[in-house]
């Protein structure tokens, strides 16, 4: 069966081995803080027998048994790491991403980084008309200086040369050499806030970027965008996931903000064409953020919100159920098979 991990925002990593139904603490003696802000979790350690974690201080290794973290000493000691991606391609190629924006590339499973010097800009200078964030410059009247965070990163599963960061808040970024070297892609991007990433094939590549402001998708390796309305109140999107069998089902999470009041989940099932509320059961009291599957059982799906209800499906996403367990801001969920 496989486990469920839980990165949180002030309270480690929780997990649980019964599809969700109980979740237990990661404690301090396991080699972790209980109390540390994690905001990405990664199957990318020997996959399927252990996992790395982004922690406010720096990186860590859980063993092979889940039972045991080792801090991995690394550039981004001094930076909250928030996104981690292993190359499907060549397992030894992993690459990170932090707060304040910064992307660095391990050859070597994680033991070592390099610093790649990505010119995304450390912070941005945001002003607030009628409750809704604008990216602005620093000299503008009462700006409100916003670390930018890389949110996700995603290797194509077809082409081991290209691969994808998003930014909070400095757009897209692509790499056509195996995340060794990247440049800005942003034509027709109406967001520079950029969650959540997927990329699909269907008689071509589909790349998908969810925003504040929507979902956007381009058709030409990231080149252009755009903007993919859904029927929601609320265009305001997080996470986007293919369903693990190539069927073309995707999910999207959706709400009214961050952390927001309400939420929904969409679900697609012609890769991403159309989309329609999932109709999850009960009342969604935040916006939801996060998804989790896993290759071995696709029928198995979690889903979040920001501030800690959780979804399970065990029938590909057609039906879901409201798990009991709550917790606090949720910033990551990971499903390692056994």
């Amino acid at each position: 069966m496989s486990r469920l991990y839980i990165a949180t925002n002030g309270l480690s990593v929780w997990y649980s081995d019964d599809c969700g139904d109980t979740i237990q603490r990661m404690q301090s003696q396991t080699g972790l803080y209980s109390g540390s802000q994690v905001w990405a979790l990664a199957d990318v350690v020997d996959p399927g027998n252990g996992i790395l974690a982004g922690t406010e201080t720096g990186l860590y290794r859980l063993d092979s048994a889940g039972n045991a973290w080792t801090h991995i000493s690394s550039p981004m000691d001094s930076r909250l790491i928030t996104a981690i991606a292993r190359a499907p391609a060549d397992p030894a190629v992993i690459l990170a991403g932090t707060q304040p924006s910064g992307l660095f590339r391990s050859a070597d499973g994680g033991r070592t980084w390099s610093d790649l010097n990505v010119p995304i800009k450390p912070h941005v200078a945001l002003r607030f008309v009628g409750g809704r964030a604008t990216v602005g410059v620093q000299n503008e009247s009462t700006p409100i200086r916003h670390w930018t965070r890389v949110t996700q990163i995603v290797f194509d599963p077809d082409d081991p040369e290209l691969v994808f960061a998003g930014v909070e808040v400095d757009y897209l970024w692509r790499s056509v050499d195996g995340g060794r070297t990247w440049d800005q892609r942003s034509t027709g991007l109406i967001s520079a806030d950029i969650h959540g990433l997927a990329i699909v094939w269907d008689g071509g590549r589909r790349i998908y970027a969810t925003s504040n402001a929507g979902l956007h998708v381009s058709r030409d390796d990231g080149d252009s965008w755009s903007l993919q309305r859904i029927d929601s109140p609320w265009q305001y999107v997080r996470s986007i996931v293919a369903r693990p069998d190539n069927t073309g089902v995707m999910f999207m999470t959706n709400g009214n903000g961050a952390p927001g009041s309400e939420g929904r989940l969409y679900r697609s099932r012609d890769f991403g064409t159309t989309w329609h509320d999932a109709k999850l059961l009960g009342e969604t009291q935040s916006s939801l953020y996060f998804l989790a599957a896993d290759a071995a059982d696709p029928m198995l799906l979690f889903a979040s919100s920001s501030l800690g209800q959780f979804y399970r499906s065990r029938d590909g996403g057609e039906n879901w159920t409201a798990l009991p367990r709550r917790l606090g801001e949720i910033r990551a969920l990971l499903l390692q098979a056994d």
